[in-house]
């Protein structure tokens, strides 16, 4: 099992969705509870803008771009760039938002001798660099390799080959975890093995990708 490699996506995988912590938002920016009501994945019928995600008419950027406009406004203010709604919703304390489950099974994987990667399309466009020096989990990356700077982004296959390249290991010693299906189908593509994430069902799905990988799960997942 040498040189097998967990190569994780970030939002959403590693930390909870905004859908997830719309409590925590409000909180955190003088809302009142219930202001913000868009679900997403959860309640994909009482959310239109996401069911144009899902068919194609826009892109993730575009529809979290939209939603950080919204909140800006809610507080009368102009926001312009998606790292506004992360910064302010998130920067007292990012890793109030990362997933624990996503924790255990980074340790594990790292304790059975496998390398652990992430590939995301937007972390530091959502975080910022200096937020994202702050999440503690990072730093059991190997390596990070953000499309926010390669400008190519998942289900791109390049974007899986600059992986490869960069860990130098074939495809079939990784297994990719992402909670859009779109990208795990082009990572099975390249031949990398890969689980679909259920943002509902976190545990399970890490279970999943560890299987996958050989490694015992964490007693706490």
């Amino acid at each position: 099992m040498k040189d097998q490699v967990l190569l994780l996506d970030f939002g959403g995988v590693v930390s909870r969705t905004p859908f997830e912590t719309h409590e925590h938002t409000e909180q955190v920016l003088g809302l009142k509870a219930g202001t913000l009501t868009w679900r997403g994945p959860f309640d994909p019928a009482g959310d239109p803008l996401w069911q144009r995600l899902e068919e194609g008419a826009i892109t993730e950027r575009e529809y979290w771009l939209i939603r950080a406009r919204e909140v800006g406004e809610l507080l009368g203010e102009t926001w312009t760039e998606i790292s506004e709604l992360v910064i302010r919703s998130r920067g007292t304390d990012p890793d109030a938002v990362i997933r624990p489950e996503a924790v255990a099974a980074v340790e594990a994987a790292k304790a059975a001798g496998r390398r652990v990667a992430v590939l995301s399309n937007d972390l530091d466009l959502f975080y910022g660099p200096q937020l994202r020096g702050r999440v503690g989990i990072l730093k059991h990356a190997d390596f990070v390799i953000d499309a926010t700077y390669t400008g190519i982004l998942k289900p791109d296959p390049r974007a899986f080959a600059i992986c490869l390249e960069r860990l130098a290991v074939p495809a079939q010693h990784c297994v990719f975890v992402d909670d859009q299906q779109r990208n795990v189908d082009a990572a099975v593509a390249t031949g990398m093995r890969a689980v679909y994430f259920d943002v509902a069902r976190p545990q399970a799905s890490f279970r999943q990708a560890l299987d996958l990988l050989g490694v015992a799960p964490p007693r706490t997942a």
